[in-house]
């Protein structure tokens, strides 16, 4: 598993993933369904980009987002994709 703890760590670990599958920066914005623009963003380690893209190319890499250090939390299955603040 790899310690994530800024915007660059996380581009230069997705990076490394992108190029161990063999693919170019418009494979992976195509499999993630995002711009090549947001992936270039990424990898570079610019701090704004958006978090639900971040999940998509996570996803489109066959990687998952895991916290650690963190107290555990109950996810309330409830409210998640009704659109509704709980």
């Amino acid at each position: 598993m790899t310690s994530i703890r800024s915007p660059q760590q996380l581009g230069n670990a997705l990076r490394a993933a992108r190029k161990q599958l063999g693919l170019t920066q418009p494979q992976l914005a195509l499999a993630a369904g995002v711009g090549v623009r947001f992936i270039v963003d990424l990898e570079a380690g610019k701090p704004t980009v958006r978090l639900e893209n971040v999940l998509r190319v996570i996803d489109a890499l066959g990687g998952e987002l895991q916290l650690s250090g963190l107290p555990a939390a109950e996810v309330d299955h409830s409210t998640e994709g009704s659109g509704h603040d709980a």
